[in-house]
């Protein structure tokens, strides 16, 4: 049985993702920064069918969390298959703009979303290189994209730019080119994904279907050896694959 870690598992796109890997098979690891929070869905998962399902305390800000976490897995498995870094934060409250977000602000969106990735990545990497087929996904967004971000033709343009947000998942998506780029001629698949604009707590339950943004990650998830790695992508692109430009 294959396995896998998601981190900000306990609700939103990260609960989603972890019960359609169940419903593939998959032993699933919760990762929960409140392990109370995580053991409920763990239970909502049980009670579903789904009894391959484990709540694990870790918070991607706190060294000793994922040390714990790291400690905790390994002893029950010296394999991980995937790993998933879906916990995220906006960084703080509105507005995000350049000239008015705060610089705690954006220090609280690096420190989850690129240096708890990179934290996160670093301490499962033994473990995901004794797996024939280890899969990276980093849960990114269309909006850390330079390239869209600037181009005045991008439907989006002119919405708001969400500095804060924004700036931390482009770090995101440099982090994962050059991890991509460092594990290339190993089996493992390092890419980026958008799960487009979805209806959870992180867009006060605007966008789209739940659903359809955990099958986006899971698609990364199951590629085989053939698949892509170092790339972006988001259902949104007009490309045949899926891609979108960093």
């Amino acid at each position: 049985m294959k396995s896998a870690l998601i981190t900000g598992a306990n609700k939103g796109i990260g609960l989603e993702t972890a019960r359609q890997l169940l419903q593939q098979g998959f032993y699933v690891y919760l990762g929960s920064r409140n392990l109370q929070n995580g053991q409920e869905v763990v239970r909502q998962l049980n009670n579903e069918g789904f009894p391959n399902a484990e709540a694990i305390q870790l918070d991607v800000t706190d060294q000793n969390s994922v040390n714990a976490a790291r400690e905790q897995i390994g002893r029950k498995t010296e394999v991980l298959d995937v790993l998933i870094n879906n916990a995220g934060i906006n960084g703080g409250t509105p507005p995000y703009t350049a000239l008015e977000a705060r610089a705690d602000e954006f220090t609280a969106a690096f420190s989850t979303n690129v240096i708890g990735v990179a934290r996160v990545t670093s301490a499962f990497l033994d473990l995901l290189r004794k797996s024939e087929t280890p899969r990276i996904v980093n849960v990114s967004t269309s909006v850390g994209s330079l390239s869209l971000q600037s181009n005045p033709d991008w439907p989006a343009y002119n919405y708001a730019k969400y500095a804060v947000y924004a700036s931390s998942k482009a770090a995101l998506n440099m982090y994962s080119v050059h991890l991509a780029y460092e594990l290339r001629d190993t089996a493992f698949k390092v890419n980026a994904v958008c799960p487009g604009y979805t209806k959870t707590d992180f867009t006060g339950h605007n966008g789209g279907a739940i659903e359809e943004a955990g099958k986006r990650i899971v698609k990364y998830v199951l590629i085989g050896q053939d698949g892509p790695t170092g790339k972006f992508f988001s259902e949104e692109s007009n490309s045949a694959t899926g891609e979108i430009p960093w």
